[in-house]
């Protein structure tokens, strides 16, 4: 049985290989396609100015510090979406944004943003999550009535927080913020759930840590320019595309990084605004923007699907 699915499988990959290989050349939309995104394409900002989303102390401010080192000069704003407002007025030369959590998944506010506004991805690294819970320094355990957190840190905490059940959650816009506004409340039955150094910052007591469900718990975060980039030791190419609502629109799509041998290393799905269960797909594969054969990888995909965009070339980080 294994053996007759894997001549069908092959022959439907032949199949599309050859339909694929008569489509190349008739038109130049791949070369329109990379033309366009390579066209404004800069180098690194030296010294830069880096937004994030949230307060000092938020571990998208330890992300901002690992990509571009401790001197970074780094500003918090209140929304992710500021920080593209800033990158497209000119505020600012990089955003970095959290895109993913390994314990509770994409970041999908970010996904929808990115389709929202011309950026691109120049860069990307990880922060591992320790989440801490901490109060007033006069506070204990016992006081605890409120807790505050981003709603990711709340998720990521679960398994603990249902051992206090009689605790309030309150989602918040950042998990450092949580922490000032704790300091500021001086309420002993208020704590917050965030990152040590955040307890240090705002002058609050930690009473609990490594509090997240998941002990390996990390966030990917990507550094997102106004304009391309090809940084040395790129290796990782992100688009977005959409499919034909028909069966196997999406098989076929991904059949085309079989057939150039590229590594297919994440798929995410969002909903297209006012377009009821139709979805837009982001992946990220192996490639180089500037290998020979990319026209070649892109008309293959235009084959397959509809409004391809470039999102960016970059290297990988996940350590």
């Amino acid at each position: 049985m294994m053996d007759e699915i894997q001549i069908i499988n092959e022959k439907y990959i032949t199949q599309l290989r050859e339909r694929v290989e008569r489509k190349l050349g008739e038109s130049d939309g791949a070369c329109e396609l990379l033309d366009s995104a390579l066209a404004g394409v800069r180098e690194p900002v030296q010294n830069p100015k880096v937004v994030y989303q949230g307060e000092p102390g938020a571990y998208s401010e330890m992300a901002a510090i690992d990509f571009f080192g401790k001197d970074v000069n780094s500003e918090g704003l209140v929304h992710f979406e500021d920080t593209f407002e800033a990158l497209i007025s000119g505020a600012a030369d990089y955003a970095v944004l959290p895109i993913e959590n390994s314990s509770t998944g994409a970041i999908r506010q970010v996904y929808d943003l990115l389709a929202q506004y011309e950026c691109y991805m120049v860069g990307e690294t990880t922060v591992r999550v320790k989440h801490s819970l901490m109060v007033l320094p006069d506070a204990e355990m016992s006081d605890i009535q409120t807790v505050f957190s981003h709603e990711q840190g709340i998720f990521q905490c679960e398994q603990f927080l249902n051992e206090h059940r009689d605790w309030v959650r309150v989602p918040q816009a950042d998990t450092a913020g949580s922490a000032r506004m704790v300091a500021e409340l001086g309420d002993k039955t208020k704590a917050a759930i965030c990152s040590s150094r955040a307890a240090e910052i705002y002058g609050l007591k930690i009473i609990k840590e490594g509090i997240n469900t998941n002990r390996t718990n990390t966030t990917r975060f990507v550094v997102v320019s106004p304009r391309m980039e090809l940084r040395e030791g790129r290796n990782k190419i992100c688009i977005s595309f959409r499919t034909e609502h028909k069966a196997g629109a999406l098989h076929e799509a991904l059949t085309v990084f079989r057939i150039y041998g590229l590594n297919l290393v994440r798929l995410e799905s969002r909903p297209i605004p006012e377009q009821k269960w139709q979805y837009m797909f982001f992946a990220e594969f192996t490639g180089d923007l500037m290998m020979e054969d990319m026209n070649r990888v892109m008309e293959a995909l235009m084959c397959t699907v509809t409004d391809i965009r470039i999102f960016g070339n970059f290297a990988e980080n996940l350590e």
